[in-house]
């Protein structure tokens, strides 16, 4: 563990985890005696729950399915805040040429997903349950992120793949994909995790980088600038970027969307999927700080 203060936090390089870069870039960390090493993880949930598990990340901002999977299968992590609360909206997607043109034509079809555990393979899983299929059916092609889920497509290595909507939008606009429904996560979509031992050890700084995010995000979401920043950085339409925002809720630092109830719901459904072999306490899988 590094030393008091200092914090090597993980997430996804994308529009989700703007606020984070924002408060880095404006100091906000800074003053509160926080130094936040930001790590990106292109490949998801899945990379960065093994760097928890490892050692080497101290925190990270992940899919909830992701962390409850990964804390269940014996990870020494715990929640310490709901960090989006609303729903994932996940494409599902195929190549723009492929002879797939509804849904239902792809139970029992090749899914490419970055990793096991990863969201992209536990929501493949939940896709499939919730239309009536047999998820050990799926035929999953390991692709490491979004990259790897392109040249799969490219070289007739996969049918299909999910990821988050708005990320894939211009993959959609150019033609590349072709995006044939739609899957909600059915809870709070994103939630930030730490290692236990520094959950222990240094409690204060993930209070004050609990805090600091808190504002950076309400700020992100109501500042007239967010739109064009999302959609400069991300090269996203702005209207598609202002659908997102619409429909984007973070949290604040209550905390009070992620009861027991809805992890428990979490676990339920990992272990109806067969994701986990059995489930723990809620109170185990969330610390309120």
């Amino acid at each position: 563990m590094s030393e008091k203060g200092t914090l090597t936090v993980g997430g996804v390089p994308e529009h989700f985890n703007l606020p984070w870069h924002l408060a880095i870039q404006q100091g906000l960390f800074g003053k509160e005696g926080l130094n936040i090493h930001w790590r990106e993880y292109p490949g998801g949930t899945g990379a960065m729950i093994r760097d928890l598990r490892s050692g080497d990340l101290d925190a990270a901002v992940l899919l909830t399915e992701g962390i409850v999977a990964g804390i269940c299968k014996g990870n020494p992590s715990q929640i310490i805040a709901p960090y989006v609360v609303s729903p994932l909206i996940w494409g599902i997607h195929v190549p723009a040429g492929s002879a797939f043109h509804e849904v239902e034509a792809l139970q029992g079809k090749r899914f490419a997903i970055s990793r096991y555990g990863s969201g992209s393979h536990l929501m493949a899983y939940v896709h499939a349950r919730q239309r009536g299929w047999d998820p050990e059916a799926l035929q999953l092609v390991l692709a490491g992120d979004l990259t790897g889920a392109r040249k799969a497509f490219r070289h007739g290595e996969a049918d299909a793949f999910m990821w988050e909507k708005t990320m894939t939008q211009p993959l959609v606009d150019n033609g590349e994909f072709r995006r044939v429904g739609e899957c909600p996560t059915p809870w709070p979509s994103f939630v930030i995790a730490a290692r236990i031992e520094v959950i222990e050890q240094d409690t204060q700084s993930l209070r004050r980088m609990l805090e600091v995010i808190a504002k950076s995000s309400q700020n992100f979401k109501g500042s007239s600038q967010s739109v064009r920043i999302v959609s400069e950085r991300f090269a996203i339409r702005p209207e598609d970027v202002a659908a997102w925002f619409a429909h984007t809720r973070w949290a604040d630092r209550s905390g009070q969307e992620l009861t027991d109830n809805v992890l428990q719901h979490v676990m339920d459904t990992l272990l109806d999927i067969q994701v986990i072999d059995e489930a723990v306490l809620a109170n185990q899988l969330f610390n309120r700080l």
